[in-house]
């Protein structure tokens, strides 16, 4: 992505607990719902101009549960169903790294892409113009929203239930 583009507006998305269920390490397609809303809400901002970007901490990779092919995977799975409704996320953003990581290469004592850090959003930051003021965090933890206020944009807690209606009010032209 070009730099010299226009800056807009940018939607970043915790993925479980706000794009999809969350029952707990959520890696194979088969095992993966949409929360109600989800997908309507990415093509609704999709729609208004806005970028869309999914930040995500993926600690089962570290712990051995899953590989990062699964979590890429998956995440082309995502994309394929978006775009069925002509909808997309610009990027995806995950760490699979963990302080506890059973496995060494994802140990790191306190991993500067792991949320509540902002190491994923200031990686979309420098590669898309994103309008940082108009930018929103959605994610349904405490330390989603303090990545967000780390980064310097606005975090909202999204209680569950429906995304589109939660970001409703949101939802204003790029």
């Amino acid at each position: 992505m070009t730099r010299t583009a226009p800056p807009r507006p940018a939607l970043f998305l915790d993925r479980d607990g706000v794009l999809n269920e969350d029952p707990g390490y959520v890696h194979r397609w088969e095992d993966f719902h949409w929360i109600p809303g989800a997908r309507e809400a990415v093509a609704a901002f999709n729609r208004a101009g806005w970028w869309v970007f999914v930040v995500t901490n993926q600690s089962g990779v570290g712990r051995g549960y899953y590989a990062e092919d699964d979590v890429v995977a998956l995440h082309a799975k995502m994309s394929e169903s978006l775009a069925e409704i002509e909808a997309r996320i610009d990027a995806f953003y995950y760490c699979p790294q963990h302080p506890d990581a059973a496995l060494d290469a994802y140990r790191h004592p306190d991993p500067p892409d792991r949320k509540p850090n902002p190491g994923m959003i200031l990686r979309a930051l420098n590669e898309w113009p994103v309008d940082l003021s108009r930018s929103i965090m959605i994610g349904d933890k405490p330390s989603d929203l303090e990545a967000a206020r780390r980064a310097g944009i606005r975090g909202l807690l999204f209680p569950g239930d429906d995304l589109m209606a939660f970001l409703q009010p949101e939802l204003k032209p790029a």
